[in-house]
């Protein structure tokens, strides 16, 4: 199981994927808006995703679990 976390804090932009999907290493999970920069964020690793934990519009920390690929 491998978490997915923000590498800087602002707001969930988008979420581009649901629990259940299968992604592959590299792909985006989420677009983070920072200072009115989108910011990608995607899985080191192949799997499903077993549960979201942020929602569109949440304001997220650096470091946030945002993803449980599994």
């Amino acid at each position: 199981m491998k978490e997915v976390k923000a590498v800087m804090a602002g707001n969930m932009w988008k979420i581009v994927v649901a629990e259940g999907d299968t992604v592959e290493a590299g792909q985006d999970v989420a677009i983070l808006e920072s200072m009115k920069m989108e910011i990608p964020i995607a899985t080191e690793q192949a799997g499903t995703i077993k549960e979201l934990k942020v929602n569109e519009g949440d304001f997220i920390n650096e470091g946030d679990v945002i993803a449980i690929v599994e």
